[in-house]
């Protein structure tokens, strides 16, 4: 039998679930747009603008709580559920000082929103919004610390299941605390962002139920409370973490400032770029939710420093998230302008997102690729030169070729693509290139 099967499958059954749960985020997103959208045209750009402030905080808090995950597999593959409870422990102490800093960053910014110049009609929800998202920030940062848990003991179900609850527990309260349905009050956007809150709160609250209840996490919990915090632990698990949070921070950097740069061709271009960044979503919700199962499973055999374990589970992974990019890059190529038809009916806006599609299938084998190796790159622990992967691809590669593409050559929002495209496929194979030397050297 080949030797891949079997982590074709591993890898399959772990990632499937992320997915899942990634695609009811993703839904539930959608949700809140429309109903915010429907209330008052003023509450969704005040969403508009608050939600792109908070958007790079997000990724950020999300990226410092995978440095969580390798550590827990690693444990559980040495069969250390006593010990990984206790990395838990310091990984509370950890994510929560960095998510408390991450707060308090936030919270002085509420005090220059008036000078960024937003319209002043929408500042009065702006503001209330703003209050409201930045409260639940660190109910996100434990939400996703103890997803990233679970999934590191290759539990992927739970962490689905709660997530998906919790979208649920959002959209219901948005209907209510929006509209006013019932004994309830009408908030408009208020309504929505305490409706986040709420269901930020429900994730927070279902995932402590589950360690606490399932027979599974008894030994975790009995190294959870049998420890003490060590700050020496807390920092080497912020060693893990820290990393990773400046990698998908310069990563999230430069899609953001791509779409800036968008709109300084016109509002066509710039809805056109956004249609098409929001089509492409679909590959990138696959790459990343099955790059975690990558990166899980390269832990585990990190562990135990087994290095044909490592191999075969990141070569399975390649040839997954290879076999994904081509089938997307097929859709979107038979159907990107089907797609586009459902997000716009100007034609303008339709004519810009179709010219973008082609460059949005240049770019799928390098994503696919980068977050592949990236993951695998985690799973090992050896996580420091991702850093510099990323300065080197996003930043001092990607964002000027950005404006020298789109700008000085005139090529407009397809040199952008095309810049994006060449730091995809810049950052990939170095990743890969440390990744290897992480596997055939002293790391594992």
């Amino acid at each position: 039998m080949n030797p891949l099967i079997p982590h074709y499958k591993a890898t399959l059954s772990l990632g499937l679930p992320i997915a899942v749960g990634q695609l009811g985020f993703i839904i539930m997103g959608f949700a809140d747009t429309i109903m915010v959208g429907r209330f008052a045209t003023s509450s969704l750009a005040a969403a508009a603008f608050v939600n792109t402030l908070f958007n790079l905080v997000t990724f950020v808090i999300i990226g410092y709580s995978y440095g969580l995950t390798p550590l827990i597999s690693a444990h559980c593959g040495r069969d250390e559920q006593r010990a990984a409870g206790s990395t838990l422990r310091q990984a509370m102490v950890a994510n929560g000082l960095f998510g408390a800093l991450l707060t308090a960053v936030m919270a002085v910014l509420f005090f220059f929103l008036d000078y960024m110049g937003q319209p002043a009609e929408i500042m009065p929800e702006v503001r209330s919004y703003y209050l409201v998202m930045l409260s639940s920030l660190i109910f996100l940062t434990a939400a996703n610390m103890l997803r990233q848990f679970t999934d590191g003991t290759s539990d992927t179900a739970t962490g689905m299941w709660v997530l998906l609850a919790g979208n649920l527990v959002n959209v219901v309260l948005n209907a209510l605390l929006i509209y006013g349905i019932g004994p309830f009050p009408r908030l408009g956007l208020l309504g929505a962002g305490l409706a986040t809150l709420l269901s930020r709160v429900f994730t927070v609250a279902g995932m402590v139920t589950v360690l606490s209840l399932r027979r599974r996490y008894r030994p975790f919990m009995v190294g959870w409370r049998a420890s003490r915090i060590r700050w020496g632990a807390v920092r080497r698990v912020n060693a893990q973490s820290l990393p990773v949070a400046l990698q998908m921070a310069m990563e999230t950097g430069a899609f953001t400032f791509s779409g800036v740069m968008a709109g300084w061709f016109g509002a066509a271009q710039l809805a056109g770029y956004q249609v098409v960044m929001t089509i492409g979503s679909l590959g990138f919700l696959l790459y990343s939710s099955f790059g975690s199962g990558i990166g899980i499973r390269v832990a585990r055999y990190s562990g135990t420093a087994d290095r044909t374990g490592v191999h075969l589970a990141a070569t399975a992974g390649c040839h997954i998230l290879c076999a994904m990019a081509a089938t997307a890059s097929l859709v979107f190529w038979l159907f990107g302008s089907t797609l586009a038809d459902a997000f716009t009916t100007d034609s303008a806006v339709r004519s810009a997102a179709i010219a973008l599609i082609p460059m949005l299938i240049l770019y799928q084998f390098a994503d696919a690729m980068q977050i592949c190796f990236a993951h695998a790159l985690r799973g090992t622990g050896y996580v420091r030169p991702m850093v510099r992967v990323a300065f080197f691809s996003y930043l001092l590669l990607n964002i000027p070729c950005a404006l020298l593409f789109g700008l000085v050559f005139g090529w407009g929002v397809q040199g952008i693509f095309l810049a994006l495209t060449l730091g995809l496929s810049t950052a990939a194979p170095l990743y890969y290139r440390h990744f290897r030397r992480a596997r055939q050297g002293g790391e594992l």
